[in-house]
C-alpha cells in the first residue's frame, strides 16, 4: 500500500464471540469499513474441540497446530454465512482482491501458515499472534483485537495482557516484529468501531509494548 492508500486494519475477532449476542453488531460495524479491514477469525468452539481431543487421542503438536488452523477456517466460514459483505480469502492476493472489490476478506490461515518456518507449532501461538503475523505481510497499519474484555484505560500493557491470559504468550514478539499499532476492544465498543474503522482510526485501548 502506498502513502495515499486508506488505512488498513486487521481485526482479530475472537472465537469467544461464536455464541455471543454481540456478534452480529460487531460484524455490522466491521462491514461498514468494507475495503479497509481484514478479519482474522479466532478458533472458537472449533479450536476448543482440538484442545479437548489432543490429550485424549495423543496426536502430536504438528497435528494440533494444523487442526487449530482449520478451526479458524471453520469459524471464518461461519462468519461469512452471517454477513454478505464478508468473503473468504486464503492468500495475500485473494485478500487484496476482496479489498479492491469493496468486501471484507475473512482470512483462512491454513494455506499460508502451514509449514511457515516463523510460526511455531504450539498453543502459545493463537489467532492473536497470527493476526499480527498477517498484518505485517499485507502491510496493514493497525491491528484490533476484539475480545470479551473491556480495558478501563486508554492504553494497556502487552505484558499485562499476556500475563492475564488475554493474549497468547507469543503475541508480544509477533506484535513487535509486525510494527503495527495495536489496540484491544470489548463487546460494547462496536458502535465506536462502526465510526472509527472506516476512517482508519484506532478503536478501544492502545496496546503498549514498552
Amino acid at each position: 500500500m502506498n502513502a495515499r492508500s486508506p488505512i488498513l486494519t486487521v481485526v482479530k475477532l475472537g472465537g469467544s464471540y461464536a455464541y455471543s449476542s454481540a456478534l452480529s453488531a460487531w460484524l455490522a460495524a466491521i462491514a461498514r469499513a468494507a475495503g479497509r479491514v481484514v478479519i482474522v477469525p479466532g478458533g472458537g468452539p472449533f479450536a476448543d474441540a482440538v484442545r479437548s481431543a489432543q490429550p485424549k487421542m495423543g496426536f502430536d503438536a504438528a497435528a494440533a497446530h494444523h487442526m487449530a488452523l482449520m478451526a479458524m477456517d471453520q469459524f471464518g466460514r461461519a462468519l461469512i454465512g452471517l454477513n454478505a459483505c464478508l468473503k473468504t480469502a486464503a492468500t495475500v492476493t485473494a485478500i487484496r482482491q476482496a479489498l479492491r472489490a469493496g468486501k471484507v476478506p475473512v482470512w483462512s490461515p491454513t494455506r499460508m501458515v502451514t509449514g511457515a518456518k516463523d510460526v511455531p507449532c504450539s498453543w502459545d501461538v493463537t489467532a492473536d499472534s497470527l493476526a499480527a503475523w498477517l498484518a505485517h505481510r499485507i502491510g496493514a497499519q493497525r491491528l484490533l483485537l476484539v475480545k470479551h474484555v473491556d480495558p478501563a484505560d486508554n492504553s494497556v500493557s502487552a505484558q499485562a495482557l499476556a500475563a492475564d491470559g488475554i493474549v497468547d504468550q507469543a503475541f508480544i514478539a509477533f506484535l513487535r516484529e509486525s510494527g503495527v499499532e495495536a489496540s484491544i476492544a470489548g463487546p460494547g465498543q462496536h458502535a465506536q468501531a462502526a465510526r472509527a474503522l472506516p476512517a482508519g482510526a484506532m478503536v478501544g485501548s492502545r496496546i503498549d509494548l514498552r
